[in-house]
């Protein structure tokens, strides 16, 4: 008799949760990290998500011992996870670089361009291979969102392939972390773990050409060593969100940080936001405003539901 009402409330809480953990996340890609990696932007993209790697390792491992799972990590040292992890590991590792590209040469309205497309992708997939289905509603805001990214196509002469590379990788990234079952510390973890041993290799290759910048001065090695928790702690804020959370709702969220770009982009880089990019805007949130509120009136219609359920149970 009590089993209806507390698989609600654990459900319940489970999106609460995941809300938190993806717009954490989104936070802190659409405002701290291009702040951040602007400020290591004479240093080469290469030796930037190689350090970004290598500091994640210890950060990670201290995350999980701290919270009492890192022995737990042997459960996941199989071939098949490996090889999951494997391909995450390199997907996540192409959209890093081609992120800190963007920034360091001041094409972070193209790489929010790939970010308002991304979206798109994670619905499109969630719909080909989970077999999530968006309502009438949903689809007319997906429609509307899917002429905002049009506009802003068009206004930026092209679609240019910054944007192609970040909204491909991202939505592919999402969907097979939301397929692996491990958890969001223990799958970062181990994508870490994977591509430690040839970031370090870059290191050092880069130190023997007198090229690094590690232990350069005082900043640079503090901005090198703490970009390692500034990839890991999003990641995982997402990866704890995609797994809680539909596919389609993850998607939808993601439009928090190519807003935050390019807010940042233009009003603190002086980027060019013309018009039709403005126009562009105005479709896409009106987009994200339905579609939250088809979300919003979806939970209550389930929440209603569960309770008529439990009461009928109850009888």
């Amino acid at each position: 008799m009590q089993d209806a009402p507390q698989t609600g409330s654990t459900a319940r809480d489970d999106t609460r949760r995941g809300f938190a953990a993806a717009i954490g996340a989104y936070l802190i890609w659409g405002l701290v990290v291009p702040l951040y990696f602007k400020a290591l932007g004479q240093f080469p993209t290469l030796e930037i998500v190689a350090h970004r790697i290598v500091w994640a390792v210890p950060f990670a491992a201290g995350l999980l011992w701290w919270r009492g799972l890192l022995r737990g990590m042997r459960a996941f040292l199989k071939p098949r996870y490996l090889g999951l992890a494997a391909l995450t590991a390199s997907i996540i590792t192409v959209n890093w670089g081609t992120y800190v590209y963007a920034v360091a040469h001041d094409q972070m309205v193209e790489a929010a361009l790939g970010y308002y497309i991304n979206p798109l992708v994670s619905i499109l997939l969630g719909a080909i291979f989970l077999g999530e289905r968006p309502t009438r509603v949903q689809l007319f805001a997906i429609g509307l969102a899917s002429i905002g990214v049009g506009i802003m196509t068009v206004a930026a002469g092209g679609l240019p392939i910054i944007s192609l590379i970040l909204a491909l990788t991202f939505g592919t990234y999402g969907l097979l972390r939301k397929m692996i079952p491990i958890g969001a510390a223990e799958g970062f973890l181990l994508e870490v773990m994977i591509l430690f041993l040839p970031a370090f290799a870059i290191i050092l290759w880069l130190t023997v050409r007198g090229e690094g910048h590690f232990l350069s001065s005082p900043s640079a090695t503090a901005l090198l060593i703490g970009s390692g928790p500034l990839t890991a702690i999003p990641l995982i804020l997402y990866a704890a969100g995609a797994r809680m959370l539909n596919l389609s709702t993850i998607g939808i969220l993601q439009y928090m940080v190519p807003t935050l770009l390019v807010l940042t982009a233009v009003f603190l880089f002086g980027e060019p936001f013309g018009l039709g990019r403005l126009v562009a805007f105005g479709f896409i949130w009106s987009a994200l405003v339905l579609y939250t509120w088809s979300l919003v009136a979806d939970g209550r219609r389930q929440n209603r539901e569960r309770r008529e359920a439990s009461i009928k149970a109850s009888l």
